[in-house]
Formats: structure tokens, sequence, C-alpha cells
């Protein structure tokens, strides 16, 4: 097919880049760049509705992932879908060979400036394990570095993602442009931080320290945790024991040898560095200098991002590499410097003004879009401190299509690209995260601005690295991360998440048991049924006490939508909704992606806008309640049965019998006559249609009775949550001096109880207050049990979500 501009009748017919910008697809002259035309002439047969229909298959790949980035301040908050453009950039051979050169000797020569400024022995000598350089090119297509992150650098994680997502969209194309895989990148990024370790270097232990789920990136911290076989830990998950560094697990203390850093230097230590510091660990100064861990980057390897540094590159490598700098930075100014200072303010229409140090905390300063009065500022600023600014170049950022309104339009970009240490060099990720505006006009490109995103394809001249992370077959498999593993904090949160779903399970068929009955004619305000649940709701405290009296139906469905959809009403779904989305966010990493697909729905789904009545809301709650039901079939078949499962499922089992308990105290009252709220007993613990299939009789008291209390063999049923609780409690760790087996003790008296109790009961119904003494002495046994395990196991000096 000839893609020429002017006889292509296809969806690129009508693209053209920006006058005076280079273009990556398309020049002035009209024709697509070579390395273009194949997967142009494939789009153009795809055609537009099958791109559309790829495009949202695409999009649900990365809503089912619950890839997000935080913006902050952003109304969706930690919510926000990640954007991806269908169309990546292509990067021919050639390009590709010059940008990983000058990446190369760039990571190398901030390697030796580093070494140079500190004069301290560290493994390996290696400051910079992971550098990021922000790439652009000029009119007359030059590449440009126009910033580094060497403190923390972010995105690989995202680029990753990208590449599976559009890998999936358009497979036949990937493979037919020879695309370069990204895998061998990680793999030798991940095998230089397992050489860091100065001891158990054949299984050493590397952590990646995250800020936590509040952070910007927190998605790619769990993502590449979980691909780099890492664990994924907070400040708060380790401490410093005679300078060395250990995570906190239920078993004890685990020594760490490497830590794999995404937290700002300054925050790393409260007692040497910031001292408001949150989300580091005290100590960790002190260990890192007696070399009893390894930190990547090494700490102070951020004072590289500084911009003042790119005015003396190009002196800095020949001095200290003998070399010419292959890959320019923009030209760049520092105001320290009395003939740079004039150069600056005497041309700041043409000149971009950053801060010298810290420039990622301050936007840029543009001249040309600066008032009268803003300009003396800005000038006066610079006199008054000229070492603290510096003047750069503006660059006219290159463009690539971005598919918009069903056609390819050019957007500005910014290539971030990926180096990593790899033995005693340096390698480059052949690809990288594509980062674009998406408005033309706009000359910051910025994730936190609202930017998009774009796979990199960085093209092959010869057969394509096939690389994978996963071991091959026949190869000797290391030993992985045991249950040892389970940090204290992540026990904790996996424990509440099994106590919240099972609530929010409940509360959802408490409620669809009340929507049904309010939407069936022939159910009225008098209905015998409607009212003993509304006095069951007044007992169970989500009810006003009004309600115990006669009420028109009108203000119960007001109530029943208010406990849906309402986030500040106690005990609402919507608020315990909440709560089990802000424990997942801390413990993805210990589902499989298919499990955190259902879990990431459930949360979309519940978050979806108010009820517009009583048939909406019973949509909706048919819907939560398959996805909850989908998330616990999935964590019976996917989750490996190690403590974090077993503490999953305690708080479960754990939640479910309280939940039972309380449900017969409120239905089974005196105030509610004549076993109006059996049925609906029944249908709640979802046990109906087994009572009806095991007896024939109407429902009556002493059946419900054995059905919901008695019978191990229903797994809604009370005695059925006492043995799996006793069966976990045999798994848990145990201190000989402090475990003693009380979990299991106090299971089986509370068992032997409720069998004996209820037997009693059933063969004296006349025993007046008996159930209901019953009950009460559960409810208190497992609230007791339920504060004695939190406090045995969990480490109280990190805040749960709970």
């Amino acid at each position: 097919m000839n893609a020429n501009l002017e006889t292509s009748p296809g969806l690129f017919a009508g693209y053209a880049g920006l006058p005076g910008i280079y273009d990556e697809m398309r020049p002035a002259s009209g024709e697509l760049r070579p390395h273009w035309n194949q997967f142009v002439s494939s789009l153009e047969r795809l055609g537009r509705n099958e791109l559309s229909l790829r495009w949202e298959n695409a999009r649900r790949i990365l809503r089912e992932h619950g890839v997000t980035y935080n913006v902050y301040g952003d109304p969706q908050g930690l919510d926000r879908p990640w954007e991806l453009d269908m169309m990546p950039l292509l990067i021919p051979p050639d390009d590709w060979h010059k940008i990983e050169a000058g990446l190369m000797q760039r990571s190398r020569l901030f390697n030796l400036i580093l070494a140079d400024l500190y004069g301290l022995p560290i493994p390996g000598q290696i400051h910079l394990h992971l550098h990021a350089a922000d790439l652009t090119r000029s009119s007359d297509g030059q590449w440009w570095v126009i910033s580094d992150r060497t403190q923390a650098p972010s995105g690989a994680g995202y680029a990753l993602e990208n590449r599976i997502v559009l890998s999936r969209t358009f497979p036949e194309e990937f493979r037919n442009c020879q695309t370069q895989r990204l895998a061998s990148f990680f793999s030798m990024h991940r095998d230089t931080l397992r050489g860091l370790a100065a001891r158990n270097c054949d299984n050493p232990s590397v952590v990646l320290l995250t800020p936590g789920p509040h952070n910007e990136t927190y998605f790619e911290h769990d993502y590449l945790a979980r691909y780099l076989g890492f664990t994924l830990v907070e400040g708060g998950d380790l401490t410093v024991r005679d300078r060395k560094v250990f995570l906190k697990t239920l078993e004890g203390l685990r020594p760490i040898d490497v830590i794999l850093r995404r937290v700002d230097d300054t925050f790393c230590d409260p007692l040497e560095l910031r001292g408001d510091s949150v989300l580091g660990v005290p100590g960790l100064v002190e260990a890192v200098r007696a070399g009893n861990v390894t930190m990547a980057n090494a700490l102070g390897a951020g004072l590289i991002e500084s911009a003042a540094f790119m005015a003396f590159l190009p002196g800095l490598c020949r001095h200290l590499l003998g070399e010419e700098l292959k890959l320019p930075s923009l030209a760049t100014w520092w105001c320290g410097q009395e003939k740079e200072k004039q150069y600056v303010i005497d041309n700041l229409d043409e000149i971009v003004v950053k801060p010298a140090f810290g420039s990622r905390l301050r936007q840029p300063f543009f001249g040309s879009r600066m008032g009268a009065e803003e300009r003396e500022q800005l000038i006066a600023s610079i006199r008054e401190n000229p070492h603290r600014f510096v003047g750069q170049e503006q660059a006219a950022l290159s463009t690539a299509p971005v598919w918009s309104n069903g056609a390819p339009e050019p957007r500005p970009l910014v290539l971030r690209t990926y180096i990593t240490a790899a033995g005693d060099s340096f390698a480059v990720m052949p690809g990288g995260l594509t980062r674009i505006s998406m408005d033309a006009a706009e000359i910051i490109v910025s994730m936190q601005k609202g930017g998009g995103s774009k796979d990199t394809w960085v093209l092959s001249d010869g057969p394509v690295n096939l690389i994978s992370l996963l071991t091959p077959s026949g190869h000797p498999v290391r030993s992985g991360a045991s249950s040892a593993e389970l940090p204290s904090r992540v026990a904790d949160n996996l424990f509440w998440l099994g106590r919240y779903t099972e609530r929010l399970e409940g509360t959802l068929r408490l409620l669809r048991c009340i929507v049904a009955r309010l939407l069936d004619e022939s159910s009225a305000d008098g209905s015998p049924e409607l009212a003993a649940l509304a006095r069951m709701l007044v007992r169970l405290e989500m009810l006003p006490a009004r309600f115990r009296e006669r009420f028109p139906a009108k203000d119960l469905e007001q109530e029943i939508l208010a406990l849906l959809d309402k986030e500040d009403r106690a005990g609402s779904a919507r608020q315990i909704l909440n709560r089990v989305r802000g424990i997942v966010s801390v413990t993805r990493d210990r589902f499989s992606s298919d499990t955190w697909s259902i879990l990431n729905k459930l949360n979309i789904d519940g978050r979806r806008g108010r009820r517009r009545g009583l048939a909406d809301a019973l949509d909706l709650l048919n819907i939560i309640i398959i996805d909850i039901s989908a998330f616990s079939g999935m964590e019976m078949e996917n989750m490996t049965r190690g403590l974090g499962w077993r503490f999953l499922e305690f708080g479960r089992r754990l939640e479910r019998a309280a939940r039972i308990v309380q449900w017969f105290r409120a239905g089974l009252c005196p105030e509610i006559q004549g076993g109006a709220l059996l049925e609906p007993l029944l249908e709640i613990s979802d046990s109906l249609m087994t009572y009806r299939r095991r007896y024939f009789a109407g429902v009556q008291l002493s059946s419900v009775l054995e059905l919901l209390l008695l019978d191990e063999g229903n797994p809604r049923s009370l005695a059925f949550q006492l043995a799996a609780l006793r069966e976990h409690a045999r798994h848990f760790p145990r201190e000989a001096d402090l475990f003693h087996e009380n979990e299991e003790r106090r299971v089986a008296a509370l068992s032997a109880a409720l069998r004996d109790g209820t037997g009693m009961i059933l063969s004296q119904p006349a025993a007046a207050g008996a159930l209901d003494l019953l009950l009460t002495h559960c409810l208190a046994e497992l609230a007791a049990l339920g504060h004695e395990f939190t406090n045995r196991y969990f480490s109280h000096t990190v805040a749960s979500v709970s």
C-alpha cells in the first residue's frame, strides 16, 4: 500500500505535523517516514471500526488491571485511570543506536561525578543503579536531553504495562515491526540489584521501599515488585537493629540485604535526614554507612537532577571520560556565573527559567508568556539570588500522531528512557515511556497536568531477543519468598480485608432483602415481613428508632437508599466499600491479576452514581453481590495457602460468625412476633434453597436454628465458621512462651457452648430468654477472640487501614 499523503485515502490521509516542528511520523514533504510504512499500512487494512473495537478492549484491560496514576487534587483521587494512546511511538534502529550509546555514556559520566562528589566507598562503586533521561527532538531531528532523573526514577513499570496492553492490541503489527522486547532490561536490572548484597549472595533479600498507596506512582511500585520478585514494603515494615535492617514479619525479624527505594533520599531516615518524615526508617543511614544494607539508587544520587549540572556536562565529560558528550543537553546557562546570568536576563523571551536545585518542586517560568510585572519580579529574583536559577533554551517538542475522535492528530511528546547498571557497564531499555500532551498548543508535557502516554517501539534491524523473566523449562528454580516474609502490616490488612468484604456482603444481602420486598406490589406499609425487617435494622442501629412503629414505605425507601449510597452514613454499603477499597490498595501485590481484576470491578461497580430509585438499587445490589462472590471464589481457588490467605480467611470467618449471631439476636427479639423474620434470615444467609430441599414443612424456628447455628456442613452456619476458625488457628505462628493454643481452645469452648446451648433450646423451646443469652455469650466470645488475635499478631507501631 502506498502511504503517500496525496494518494492515500485512508485513516492517515489528512494527517500533517505542526509548522516548524519535527513530526515523528510524517515530515513536511508529505511521505511517511520509512519505518512507519508497515505499521500505518496495517492499521489502514484494519479500518476504523476494527481499531475502535480493539481500542475498547485495550481500555478494558487497563481498567481490569487497575492501572492508575494518582494526581494530587484530582477529583478522581486514587482512581484516576492511566491514559494510554493506541498509537505507539516508532523509533528506527539507526536512531536508537545513537540514543543508546549516548545514554550509556551519560550514566557512566553521572556515576563518576557522584563518586567524585561523595568520595565514599559503596558496593560495586555504583551510585546510579537506575537512571532516567527525558528526550525530545529539535526541528532538525536532533535528540536532546531536557532533564535527568537520578533520585528514584519513575515510569519503568508503566512502560512495561503499556507494552503488555499494546502488544495484545496489535499482536501481528508488533511482531511484523520486529519490535525489541523489554524483558532483558528488567532481567539485568533485577540481577544487578541482587548482586549488590554483601552477604546471602546466593539468595539475597531485596525489597522495594514505597512511600505508600497515596503516592502518585504507587501502581508501578506494586507492579514492579511483583514482576521482579521483590517484597513491597513501607517504612514501617522495616526496623534497624545493631546497624542492620530487618523486615518485621509474623515469624520474627528477617534481615534485608538490598533496598530498591522509591522514597526520596531526604525522607529515608527521620533520625539523620528529615525529622518530619514518616516514610523512612530510623537508623537506615547508619546501616547503609556500616555496609550492612545497600540502597539503590545510592543516597544522595538525586543531586545530579539539579539543572545547573547540565551547563557543565560537556566539560565534565571531556575531563572524566576523555570523550565528547554524545547526546547533548538543551543549552543551559547557570545564573551563578555573571556572563550567563546577564545572557538569561537579556534573552528572557526565548528562554525557560528553572530553579537550579529542586526543579521538580516548582514550575518553570516561560519568559514569552509573562507579563511585564511578572518579568520584572523574576529578573529581580535572579539578580538577588543568581545561583538559584538556570536558563534553558525553550525546546520545540517534536510531535507524534495521537488517536483522537477517530483520527490521528499531532501532539507534543517527551520520551523518558531508562538505563540500568549491568556488571561493570550500563544497559538501556529498548523503548521507554513516551509522554504526550493532550493539547497541541501545550508545551509542558506532564502526567500531573493530565497528559497521556504511549508505548515506545524500538524497531530492530535483526532478530529480536525473546528473553523472558519466566524460568525456562528444565532450569533449576531458586526457592522464592516463604510465608515468613509476610509483613505484619500486610497480615493486619488482609485480616481486615476479610472482615470488611464479609461485612459488605452481609450488608448488601440485608438491603437486597428489604428492597425486593419494597418493590413487591403485594407488600404494603403494614406488611409483617417488612415491618419486622425495619425493626431488625433498628436493633442493628442501621435505622432510626422511629421505625419500630408503623411507617410509610416511602420513608423506608429513602433510608435504604441512604444506607446504600451515603459515604458519611455509619454502616452504609458505600462506607464499607471505601474501607475495602483502601485496604485493597495496599495489598494488591498479594493477589493474582485475575483476582485483582475482580476487586477492581467491585470498586468500579460500587462507585457508580446515586441510585434514582429502588429498581436501580436492586440491580446494583445484585451486581456487587456477584462481584464479592467472584472474589471469594478466586480467593479460594487461586490464593496459595500461606499465612496471608489464612489471615484473610480468619477475618472473613470471624466476621461471618459475628454477623450470624447479630442477625439472630436482632431478628428474634421479643418485639418481633410470629416468626416473621425466619424466612428473611434464611434468605439473607443464602440458605433458603438449602432449607427448602432439606425440610418439606414450612419454615420453623427449630429447623432454622439447626441449619444456621449447628450444621457444620453449611458454609453459612455459625458452627461452620467456628470449625474454620479453629482449623486456621492451628496453622498460625506459634511462640512456645506466648501462644499455648489459646485461639484453638477458645474456639473449641465456644463450639461446645453453642452445641449444648442450642440442644437445650431445641429440646425445651419454651425456655424464656435462653436463645438470647446464648447468642449474647457467643457475640462476647467472638469479640474477645478478635481482640486477642489482633493484639497477638499485629504490629501497632504501624497504622493499619482498619
